[in-house]
């Protein structure tokens, strides 16, 4: 297995002015994009970064927020990503709650923010530009981390209205990278970019690091450019994206939908759904012109490293129910069971079980919660747990893919947003003055 790591370094040696970043007014090739990562690794280490250490980063989307997330890594940290745009009280539950003891950021964003951790600050106004005379610190060797060791902390909504943090370990993220690694087209020739997620505002490794693993180029853009369909559109066809890793059905037919959808979506070979129902975007005929492989769409469970099951999406002729899985990436397994544990037969109903390398070691200081949620996985080897998806997830498994066909809590999606009503009665009940929301 790969490490998006050990990636970036083959792609610097092989072909190190090829352009692994490209954002406005900037180019940067993998050569650069390895020292830089190096550099900030080197700061990061003579900070006390290290195993099972946490350091979230606060950053607008750029180029730095991507060496700064690859430097943890190569620091042996673990990265929290935020979106700044977030009211800060959340902000600051988030780096509580993750467990944060380094934090990376800028002036401005820490000034709006009023961000702290217990431990080290790192702003990046301080130090010299990582290109520069003495820049982040020399470049260098660093040890390599185990595949049992912390990777990022990320958070999902929980019912009592604090987030809960899920935490993800090497192995699943690189197991996750490594999956799309065939399926980028390896090389120069491939560019994606993020598209209008749920996260858009904060760095997301499977936008970001799986093009990278793949020694393709990842397109930044500016956040009003991804907020409307016509820009968003224009910088495909400008910057000759050819992939989308992540994008919304709902925002996908927006972009089918402009006049100009033909010349600016021609060039695209593969797009991945994800966040909501395919089925509204094939109903209204918008498929994006010009696909010459299928679309897919996946289900990304955040406690089973973003991804877990994946549906190649066949042409209209012969496009089935929207609400279809699919089958395991690499490395995970699937599971559909009756209210006793058993496994359902082919065909039956039950509730979606997802086990394998991508599930999370658990929820950061949440042991009772961590025992409900993940449960030992018969199927694993000792130690293994599994985890009930969209607790509880139902579908039937024909031919060997799964169909989703609903959730028995009370999350729902509001155009791709995951949205808890616990959370939010959680929150009104705690503010002075407000009633019940029974």
């Amino acid at each position: 297995m790969v490490s998006l790591l050990d990636a970036i370094r083959d792609h610097a040696a092989r072909t190190p002015e090829a352009t692994a970043l490209r954002a406005p007014g900037r180019t940067i090739g993998y050569r650069q994009l390895d020292t830089w990562i190096d550099r900030l690794a080197h700061l990061l280490t003579a900070h006390g970064s290290g195993p099972e250490r946490v350091c979230a980063l606060a950053l607008e989307p750029g180029p730095e927020s991507v060496v700064a997330v690859a430097a943890v890594l190569r620091a042996q940290g673990a990265f929290l990503t935020l979106d700044v745009t977030q009211p800060p009280p959340r902000l600051a539950a988030m780096v509580r709650s993750g467990g944060a003891t380094v934090l990376i950021t800028r002036s401005a964003v820490r000034e709006r923010t009023g961000l702290t951790v217990d431990g080290p600050v790192i702003d990046l106004d301080d130090v010299a530009e990582p290109d520069g005379p003495g820049g982040w610190g020399p470049a260098g060797a660093t040890p390599v981390g185990s595949g049992r060791q912390l990777a990022y902390v990320s958070h999902t909504s929980g019912s009592t209205g604090t987030p809960n943090a899920v935490l993800i370990e090497r192995a699943g993220l690189d197991s996750y990278l490594g999956f799309h690694r065939p399926g980028l087209r390896p090389g120069p020739r491939h560019r994606g970019a993020p598209g209008r997620t749920p996260r858009l505002r904060r760095l997301h490794p499977r936008q970001t690091f799986a093009p990278l693993v793949a020694g393709g180029t990842v397109v930044l853009a500016e956040r009003g450019t991804l907020l409307r369909a016509d820009s968003f559109a224009e910088t495909l066809r400008r910057e000759g994206v050819n992939t989308l890793l992540s994008v919304t059905p709902s925002f996908l037919t927006f972009l089918a939908q402009q006049d100009l959808a033909g010349e600016h979506l021609g060039g695209l070979r593969l797009v991945v759904t994800s966040g909501e129902s395919l089925l509204p975007f094939l109903r209204s005929g918008a498929r994006p012109p010009a696909a010459r492989q299928p679309g897919q769409t996946s289900t990304a469970p955040t406690e089973c490293t973003m991804t877990a099951t994946r549906h190649a999406v066949p042409p209209p002729s012969r496009t089935p129910p929207a609400t279809w899985s699919g089958q395991p990436i690499d490395g995970m397994t699937v599971r559909l069971t009756g209210p006793g544990g058993d496994e359902v037969p082919p065909g039956g109903t039950g509730e979606i079980v997802l086990g394998g390398i991508g599930v999370a070691r658990g929820y950061l200081g949440r042991p009772g919660l961590t025992a409900d949620r993940f449960r030992p996985d018969p199927g694993g080897p000792p130690g293994a747990r599994a985890y009930p998806h969209r607790r509880p997830g139902i579908g039937p498994v024909r031919t060997g893919v799964l169909e989703y066909l609903g959730r028995s809590d009370r999350q729902v999606k509001i155009r791709g947003y995951r949205v808890d009503p616990a959370e939010i009665e959680a929150s009104c009940s705690a503010t002075p003055g407000s009633p019940a929301p029974w």
